[in-house]
């Protein structure tokens, strides 16, 4: 048997809360998966979810983003989950965007708000 490809979990500041709600909503579908997450966005859902195992990488203005491409990259990642908050700048931008790109070149499903995070879990295998 094959391991699991994971899912990655990133968010920003003002929807962590949001990404920690849909992961315990959705922990059962979500526990049969290796988890990704940056590192305070991780922590929050650990918080909410404490029976789910979530592997933290770097906080994302500090590479977390960045980590999370490579796995991309490297073939580690199934559905990357971004609760994207599109009212607040954020100076790490470029750093999205590249993340973003890697999920269109890999072709990865990305989900950047919670309806299409919800489908696209469904679809999971």
């Amino acid at each position: 048997m094959t391991e699991r490809k994971a899912i990655a979990l990133i968010a920003h500041d003002q929807k962590k809360d949001d990404l920690a709600d849909f992961a315990r909503a959705h922990r059962k579908a979500m526990s049969a998966y290796p988890i990704v997450a940056t590192g305070t966005t991780g922590g929050r859902i650990l918080e909410a979810c404490p029976d789910l195992e979530i592997t933290r990488l770097k906080s994302g203005p500090l590479g977390g983003d960045q980590q999370i491409g490579a796995m991309i990259a490297t073939g580690e990642v199934a559905l990357v989950i971004f609760f994207v908050d599109p009212l607040t700048a954020m100076p790490h931008d470029v750093d999205v965007k590249a993340l973003m790109r890697l999920a269109i070149v890999y072709d990865i499903p990305m989900a950047l708000n919670r309806a299409t995070a919800e489908r696209l879990l469904l679809t999971l295998d």
